[in-house]
């Protein structure tokens, strides 16, 4: 059993600014609205793949929340990464059934700006080198908007490859492959960024490759990051049609590490 890509989270200052940005690098960004909690608000990037991009910006601090921690002490970036479960309650029970510390599922939502109510289930585990679960319970054309709003100028289709930055690949890669239901892939060196990396990597089942790093020694890009944001997204990737591949500019991305293949 596998899991598709649902979203990847990037914190951001100013979300009017992120949008503009966004736009300016060739993306068609949409207004996602506020969440429940009224501290949270959205903008999206939606892609053929049906991943997106989730830009969320604080109204207020929220002490004692990760992604808000992180966000207020070390700036905008990468926080998170989400995946789809076609059965939520069923694909935690198992993934704890195979020893994965992941809580039952909770309650959550946002209010689209045309006023709809959408809602979901999250289920997290307490350690952020693994992704959370994020299930519709209102349909998912709501949350994660679908035709015209997927195309982009940039000629983006999807996320080609995502890149987690972990303490201990090896560790890790079992805490994966729990959730994902598969086989433990094998721990292998390599670089990452700037530096030697131990990685292991999973097909998610909309295609993309998700490769769980860990620094070899306390030097480079890789490390930096995760000494100072954590476990979590490092960089992703786009697949796209046409045009060459390249780097994404860090001031309009707001300190996501982003490239289009």
């Amino acid at each position: 059993m596998s899991l598709a890509l649902d979203h990847i989270v990037i914190a951001v200052a100013d979300l009017d600014a992120a949008f503009n940005d966004y736009t300016k690098l060739g993306f068609t960004v949409i207004r996602g609205g506020e969440h429940a909690n009224g501290i949270t608000h959205n903008v999206l990037v939606v892609f053929q793949d049906g991943a997106y991009l989730e830009l969320i910006g604080w109204k207020k601090p929220e002490p004692g929340n990760r992604w808000s921690d992180i966000f207020h002490t070390h700036g905008e970036g990468f926080v998170d990464h989400a995946l789809l479960p076609d059965d939520i309650a069923g694909i935690v029970s198992r993934a704890q059934s195979r020893g994965l510390d992941i809580a039952d599922p909770i309650d959550g939502g946002r209010n689209r700006p045309d006023g709809q109510r959408l809602e979901w289930q999250t289920a997290r585990s307490p350690k952020p080198d693994v992704p959370f679960l994020c299930g519709d319970v209102t349909p998912r054309a709501g949350r994660v908007q679908e035709g015209e709003v997927r195309v982009h100028p940039n000629g983006v289709t999807g996320v080609a490859s995502l890149t987690i930055a972990v303490n201990d690949a090896d560790v890790s890669a079992k805490r994966y492959a729990a959730l994902l239901g598969g086989d433990v892939p094998k721990v292998e060196e390599g670089v990452v960024g700037d530096a030697p990396a131990r990685t292991a990597s999973f097909r998610l089942a909309n295609g993309t490759r998700v490769t769980l790093a860990s620094p070899v020694g306390a030097e480079g890009e890789l490390a930096k990051a995760l000494a100072e944001r954590g476990e979590g997204p490092f960089a992703a990737v786009f697949a796209a049609t046409g045009g060459a591949a390249r780097e994404l500019d860090p001031v309009l991305t707001h300190g996501a590490r982003l490239s289009i293949a």
